[in-house]
Protein backbone atom coordinates (compact mmCIF):
# COMPACT_ATOMS: atom_id res chain seq x y z
CA UNK A 1 0.00 0.00 0.00
CA UNK A 2 1.21 3.25 -1.30
CA UNK A 3 1.56 6.85 1.12
CA UNK A 4 -2.04 8.24 -1.22
CA UNK A 5 -3.60 4.77 -0.39
CA UNK A 6 -2.63 4.55 3.94
CA UNK A 7 -3.73 8.14 3.94
CA UNK A 8 -7.22 7.46 2.43
CA UNK A 9 -7.53 4.58 4.26
CA UNK A 10 -6.93 6.25 7.63
CA UNK A 11 -9.06 8.98 6.37
CA UNK A 12 -12.08 6.73 5.97
CA UNK A 13 -11.59 4.60 9.02
CA UNK A 14 -11.17 7.71 11.16
CA UNK A 15 -14.59 9.03 9.64
CA UNK A 16 -15.89 5.53 10.51
CA UNK A 17 -14.79 5.67 14.12
CA UNK A 18 -16.20 9.17 14.52
CA UNK A 19 -19.37 8.20 12.91
CA UNK A 20 -19.52 4.97 15.70
CA UNK A 21 -18.49 6.77 18.97
CA UNK A 22 -21.16 9.11 18.48
CA UNK A 23 -23.67 6.15 18.87
CA UNK A 24 -23.58 6.13 22.54
CA UNK A 25 -24.41 9.33 23.45
CA UNK A 26 -27.01 9.67 20.32
CA UNK A 27 -29.06 6.39 21.70
CA UNK A 28 -28.92 8.01 25.67
CA UNK A 29 -30.33 10.95 23.89
CA UNK A 30 -33.09 8.34 22.03
CA UNK A 31 -33.81 6.33 24.85
CA UNK A 32 -33.94 8.93 28.13
CA UNK A 33 -33.45 8.16 31.41
CA UNK A 34 -35.09 6.02 34.25
CA UNK A 35 -36.49 9.13 35.42
CA UNK A 36 -37.23 10.83 32.18
CA UNK A 37 -37.80 8.17 29.73
CA UNK A 38 -38.31 8.62 25.66
CA UNK A 39 -38.37 6.13 22.99
CA UNK A 40 -38.43 2.50 23.98
CA UNK A 41 -34.82 0.59 23.72
CA UNK A 42 -36.77 -2.16 21.47
CA UNK A 43 -37.93 0.79 19.22
CA UNK A 44 -34.75 2.02 18.87
CA UNK A 45 -33.21 -1.31 18.27
CA UNK A 46 -35.88 -2.54 15.22
CA UNK A 47 -36.80 1.22 14.04
CA UNK A 48 -32.92 2.21 13.44
CA UNK A 49 -32.10 -1.64 11.72
CA UNK A 50 -36.03 -1.20 9.32
CA UNK A 51 -34.82 2.74 8.22
CA UNK A 52 -31.62 1.51 7.80
CA UNK A 53 -32.75 -1.61 5.66
CA UNK A 54 -35.26 0.17 3.67
CA UNK A 55 -32.16 2.19 2.62
CA UNK A 56 -29.98 -0.35 1.89
CA UNK A 57 -32.44 -2.02 -0.30
CA UNK A 58 -32.16 1.22 -2.99
CA UNK A 59 -28.15 0.14 -2.27
CA UNK A 60 -28.71 -3.54 -3.41
CA UNK A 61 -31.01 -2.70 -6.36
CA UNK A 62 -28.12 0.09 -7.25
CA UNK A 63 -25.59 -2.82 -7.01
CA UNK A 64 -27.64 -4.77 -9.09
CA UNK A 65 -27.95 -2.17 -11.72
CA UNK A 66 -24.22 -2.33 -12.04
CA UNK A 67 -24.08 -5.09 -12.07
CA UNK A 68 -22.30 -5.88 -8.73
CA UNK A 69 -24.86 -7.54 -7.01
CA UNK A 70 -24.04 -10.70 -5.10
CA UNK A 71 -26.81 -13.03 -3.73
CA UNK A 72 -25.58 -14.69 -0.32
CA UNK A 73 -25.46 -18.45 -0.84
CA UNK A 74 -26.71 -21.16 0.95
CA UNK A 75 -24.05 -21.84 2.81
CA UNK A 76 -23.87 -18.49 3.64
CA UNK A 77 -27.23 -17.72 5.32
CA UNK A 78 -26.12 -19.16 8.53
CA UNK A 79 -23.47 -17.00 8.63
CA UNK A 80 -25.99 -13.98 7.54
CA UNK A 81 -28.30 -15.34 10.68
CA UNK A 82 -25.21 -14.88 13.08
CA UNK A 83 -24.27 -11.44 12.32
CA UNK A 84 -27.80 -10.18 11.91
CA UNK A 85 -27.99 -11.52 16.09
CA UNK A 86 -25.50 -9.63 16.79
CA UNK A 87 -25.07 -6.39 14.97
CA UNK A 88 -29.15 -5.73 14.17
CA UNK A 89 -30.56 -6.88 17.79
CA UNK A 90 -27.83 -8.02 20.34
CA UNK A 91 -25.31 -5.25 20.73
CA UNK A 92 -28.03 -2.27 19.67
CA UNK A 93 -31.02 -3.61 22.35
CA UNK A 94 -28.77 -4.28 25.30
CA UNK A 95 -26.66 -1.19 24.67
CA UNK A 96 -30.51 0.41 24.69
CA UNK A 97 -31.41 -0.78 27.62
CA UNK A 98 -28.42 -0.15 29.68
CA UNK A 99 -28.24 3.56 28.54
CA UNK A 100 -31.68 3.94 30.42
CA UNK A 101 -30.01 3.46 33.51
CA UNK A 102 -26.14 4.45 32.91
CA UNK A 103 -24.31 7.48 31.41
CA UNK A 104 -22.66 7.12 27.77
CA UNK A 105 -19.52 7.41 29.52
CA UNK A 106 -20.22 4.57 31.95
CA UNK A 107 -20.63 1.91 28.68
CA UNK A 108 -17.98 4.14 26.84
CA UNK A 109 -15.38 2.49 29.30
CA UNK A 110 -17.11 -1.15 29.56
CA UNK A 111 -17.61 -1.30 25.45
CA UNK A 112 -13.92 -0.04 24.85
CA UNK A 113 -13.10 -4.02 25.70
CA UNK A 114 -14.88 -4.60 22.68
CA UNK A 115 -11.92 -5.23 20.06
CA UNK A 116 -10.49 -7.25 22.49
CA UNK A 117 -13.59 -9.52 23.57
CA UNK A 118 -13.58 -9.47 19.10
CA UNK A 119 -10.36 -11.26 19.36
CA UNK A 120 -10.97 -13.74 21.58
CA UNK A 121 -14.47 -14.79 20.44
CA UNK A 122 -12.59 -15.09 17.29
CA UNK A 123 -9.61 -17.00 18.19
CA UNK A 124 -11.93 -19.53 19.38
CA UNK A 125 -14.08 -19.46 16.40
CA UNK A 126 -11.35 -20.17 13.91
CA UNK A 127 -9.55 -22.40 16.77
CA UNK A 128 -6.49 -20.47 17.10
CA UNK A 129 -4.11 -20.36 19.82
CA UNK A 130 -3.59 -16.95 21.47
CA UNK A 131 0.13 -15.98 23.00
CA UNK A 132 0.17 -15.92 26.75
CA UNK A 133 0.20 -12.45 26.37
CA UNK A 134 -2.83 -11.84 24.72
CA UNK A 135 -4.52 -13.81 27.47
CA UNK A 136 -2.95 -11.99 29.80
CA UNK A 137 -3.90 -8.76 28.47
CA UNK A 138 -7.60 -10.16 28.17
CA UNK A 139 -8.02 -11.19 31.82
CA UNK A 140 -6.34 -7.54 32.80
CA UNK A 141 -8.83 -5.98 30.56
CA UNK A 142 -11.67 -7.75 32.03
CA UNK A 143 -10.48 -6.95 35.62
CA UNK A 144 -10.83 -3.64 34.89
CA UNK A 145 -13.99 -3.43 33.20
CA UNK A 146 -15.67 -5.29 36.52
CA UNK A 147 -13.29 -2.94 38.59
CA UNK A 148 -15.49 -0.55 37.02
CA UNK A 149 -18.82 -1.62 36.89
CA UNK A 150 -18.35 -2.71 40.78
CA UNK A 151 -16.93 0.79 41.82
CA UNK A 152 -19.69 2.38 40.04
CA UNK A 153 -22.26 -0.05 41.70
CA UNK A 154 -21.45 1.91 44.64
CA UNK A 155 -23.30 4.60 43.61
CA UNK A 156 -26.81 4.95 41.60
CA UNK A 157 -25.93 2.72 38.78
CA UNK A 158 -28.21 -0.43 38.34
CA UNK A 159 -26.48 -4.01 38.46
CA UNK A 160 -28.60 -4.80 35.64
CA UNK A 161 -27.21 -2.08 33.28
CA UNK A 162 -23.77 -3.53 33.33
CA UNK A 163 -25.12 -7.13 32.42
CA UNK A 164 -26.85 -5.28 29.40
CA UNK A 165 -23.67 -4.01 28.24
CA UNK A 166 -21.70 -7.20 28.76
CA UNK A 167 -24.13 -9.07 26.80
CA UNK A 168 -24.02 -6.00 24.07
CA UNK A 169 -20.39 -6.52 24.07
CA UNK A 170 -20.38 -9.90 23.20
CA UNK A 171 -23.12 -10.16 20.89
CA UNK A 172 -21.87 -6.99 19.25
CA UNK A 173 -17.90 -9.14 19.16
CA UNK A 174 -19.85 -12.42 17.32
CA UNK A 175 -22.00 -10.25 14.88
CA UNK A 176 -18.28 -8.54 14.01
CA UNK A 177 -16.59 -11.71 13.66
CA UNK A 178 -19.89 -13.40 11.44
CA UNK A 179 -19.80 -10.34 8.79
CA UNK A 180 -16.11 -10.70 8.48
CA UNK A 181 -16.35 -14.06 7.33
CA UNK A 182 -18.74 -13.00 4.68
CA UNK A 183 -16.80 -9.78 3.58
CA UNK A 184 -14.09 -11.76 1.30
CA UNK A 185 -17.18 -12.65 -1.15
CA UNK A 186 -19.94 -10.60 -0.84
CA UNK A 187 -17.95 -7.26 0.31
CA UNK A 188 -18.45 -5.57 3.15
CA UNK A 189 -20.64 -2.61 2.70
CA UNK A 190 -23.19 -5.44 0.87
CA UNK A 191 -22.69 -7.74 3.79
CA UNK A 192 -24.61 -5.16 5.98
CA UNK A 193 -27.24 -4.37 3.54
CA UNK A 194 -28.35 -8.02 2.96
CA UNK A 195 -28.22 -8.22 7.00
CA UNK A 196 -30.22 -5.38 7.65
CA UNK A 197 -32.39 -6.23 4.45
CA UNK A 198 -33.33 -9.69 5.53
CA UNK A 199 -34.01 -8.68 8.96
CA UNK A 200 -36.98 -6.08 7.30
CA UNK A 201 -39.84 -9.02 7.94
CA UNK A 202 -38.85 -8.62 11.91
CA UNK A 203 -37.66 -4.87 12.04
CA UNK A 204 -40.56 -3.61 9.89
CA UNK A 205 -43.28 -4.99 12.23
CA UNK A 206 -41.45 -5.10 15.43
CA UNK A 207 -40.98 -1.48 15.12
CA UNK A 208 -44.11 -0.53 14.26
CA UNK A 209 -45.11 -2.57 17.71
CA UNK A 210 -42.99 -0.35 20.02
CA UNK A 211 -43.26 2.79 18.15
CA UNK A 212 -44.44 5.78 20.74
CA UNK A 213 -47.75 7.13 20.78
CA UNK A 214 -48.46 9.83 20.57
CA UNK A 215 -44.76 10.72 18.64
CA UNK A 216 -45.17 14.10 19.26
CA UNK A 217 -44.68 13.40 23.37
CA UNK A 218 -41.33 12.55 22.39
CA UNK A 219 -38.80 15.15 22.91
CA UNK A 220 -37.04 16.73 19.51
CA UNK A 221 -33.23 15.48 21.20
CA UNK A 222 -34.97 12.13 21.01
CA UNK A 223 -36.27 11.92 17.84
CA UNK A 224 -32.78 13.23 16.52
CA UNK A 225 -30.45 10.85 18.30
CA UNK A 226 -32.65 7.86 17.24
CA UNK A 227 -32.20 9.50 13.21
CA UNK A 228 -28.50 9.46 14.45
CA UNK A 229 -28.43 5.72 14.54
CA UNK A 230 -30.71 4.60 12.06
CA UNK A 231 -29.15 6.88 9.41
CA UNK A 232 -24.76 6.80 10.90
CA UNK A 233 -24.37 4.13 13.25
CA UNK A 234 -26.40 1.69 11.62
CA UNK A 235 -25.49 2.17 8.07
CA UNK A 236 -23.52 5.01 6.89
CA UNK A 237 -20.58 4.29 9.58
CA UNK A 238 -20.58 0.60 7.95
CA UNK A 239 -19.65 2.08 4.85
CA UNK A 240 -16.83 4.60 5.84
CA UNK A 241 -15.46 1.67 8.28
CA UNK A 242 -15.51 -1.40 5.98
CA UNK A 243 -13.80 1.22 2.96
CA UNK A 244 -10.93 1.89 5.18
CA UNK A 245 -10.50 -1.68 6.23
CA UNK A 246 -10.52 -2.70 2.35
CA UNK A 247 -7.64 -0.60 1.88
CA UNK A 248 -5.57 -1.52 4.80
CA UNK A 249 -7.39 -3.19 7.63
CA UNK A 250 -3.95 -4.04 9.84
CA UNK A 251 -3.10 0.12 10.08
CA UNK A 252 -6.91 0.95 10.37
CA UNK A 253 -7.89 -1.54 13.19
CA UNK A 254 -5.85 -0.06 15.26
CA UNK A 255 -8.33 3.63 15.21
CA UNK A 256 -10.74 1.56 17.14
CA UNK A 257 -8.76 2.56 20.10
CA UNK A 258 -9.54 6.45 19.90
CA UNK A 259 -13.33 5.48 19.44
CA UNK A 260 -13.82 5.14 23.72
CA UNK A 261 -12.36 8.65 23.97
CA UNK A 262 -14.47 10.19 21.14
CA UNK A 263 -17.39 8.67 22.80
CA UNK A 264 -16.24 9.90 26.31
CA UNK A 265 -15.49 13.94 24.26
CA UNK A 266 -19.13 13.66 22.55
CA UNK A 267 -21.07 12.94 26.13
CA UNK A 268 -20.38 15.71 27.44
CA UNK A 269 -21.62 18.37 24.64
CA UNK A 270 -24.69 15.81 23.06
CA UNK A 271 -25.92 14.54 26.33
CA UNK A 272 -24.95 17.02 28.53
CA UNK A 273 -23.04 14.16 30.95
CA UNK A 274 -20.27 15.28 32.95
CA UNK A 275 -17.06 13.29 32.26
CA UNK A 276 -15.05 12.65 36.06
CA UNK A 277 -11.29 12.10 36.08
CA UNK A 278 -12.29 8.56 37.58
CA UNK A 279 -14.11 7.23 34.63
CA UNK A 280 -11.61 9.23 32.40
CA UNK A 281 -8.67 6.89 34.14
CA UNK A 282 -10.18 3.82 33.90
CA UNK A 283 -10.70 4.06 30.05
CA UNK A 284 -7.10 4.79 29.33
CA UNK A 285 -6.36 1.79 31.15
CA UNK A 286 -8.65 -0.02 29.27
CA UNK A 287 -7.60 1.59 26.30
CA UNK A 288 -3.91 0.61 26.70
CA UNK A 289 -4.26 -3.22 27.70
CA UNK A 290 -6.51 -3.71 24.74
CA UNK A 291 -3.80 -1.96 22.56
CA UNK A 292 -1.04 -4.31 24.07
CA UNK A 293 -3.75 -7.25 23.86
CA UNK A 294 -3.61 -6.53 19.67
CA UNK A 295 0.09 -6.66 19.86
CA UNK A 296 0.50 -9.95 21.21
CA UNK A 297 0.68 -13.02 18.42
CA UNK A 298 -2.02 -15.63 17.93
CA UNK A 299 -1.29 -18.54 16.52
CA UNK A 300 -2.55 -21.03 13.80
CA UNK A 301 -4.32 -24.15 15.33
CA UNK A 302 -1.37 -27.02 15.68
CA UNK A 303 1.65 -23.74 16.27
CA UNK A 304 3.06 -23.51 19.51
CA UNK A 305 2.35 -20.81 21.53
Amino acid sequence: MNAAQEKEALLWGMVGVTLFAATLPMTRLAVGTTELPQLSPWFVTFGRAAVAGLLSIGYLLWQHRLGRLKVPRRAEWPLLAVTAFGVIVGFPLFLALALRHVPSTHGAVVTALLPLSTAVLGALWYRQRPSNGFWACAVVGSTLVLGFMVWRAGGVYLGAANIYLLIAMTTGALGYIGGARLTPRLGAEQVICWVLVCCLPLTLPMAWWFAPSPASAIHASSWMGFAYVSLFSMWIGFFAWYRALALGAVRVSQLQLVQPFLSLMFAVPLAGERLDGTTLAFALAVIATVYAGKKMPIHAAGKPA
